[in-house]
């Protein structure tokens, strides 16, 4: 398996621990911010093949950080998949009306969560529309 780098954004240190834990275990290659800002810096910087956000970040919100990576196109096709605790239906459908790619829930079920990121690096890359 060719590894491939994950960046994950994510505040709390026990979350991003766990996530950088079974990531690495699985094969892939991690980088971590605690703040969108930061994460923002990472991505124009390493290009990750994905981008795992939660949504309540200091600062900067997830939804902010996605809207900043769409606008900007060295970043506008990493794929970003939200992880956070807003779980009701309404707030999952918002966060993916947002433009997330993907969305799973805190605390993280694992066997559901690595499917999610495997399904999401094996998508064919999108082509611009340019």
């Amino acid at each position: 398996m060719v590894k491939k780098l994950i960046l994950i954004v994510e505040d709390n240190e026990r979350n991003r621990r766990l996530i950088r834990d079974v990531l690495r275990f699985k094969g892939y290659e991690t980088m971590e911010s605690e703040t969108a800002e930061a994460g923002l810096q990472l991505a124009r910087e390493f290009r990750p093949a994905l981008i795992l956000m939660d949504i309540e970040l200091p600062g900067m919100s997830g939804i902010e950080a996605l809207g900043d990576l769409r606008a900007n196109h060295e970043t506008q096709s990493i794929p970003v998949i939200a992880v956070t605790a807003s779980s009701a239906t309404h707030n999952r459908q918002q966060i993916l009306a947002a433009g997330f790619d993907g969305f799973q829930p805190k605390p993280i079920e694992l066997r559901r969560f690595l499917e999610a990121i495997r399904q999401m690096l094996d998508r064919p890359p999108e082509r611009d529309a340019s």
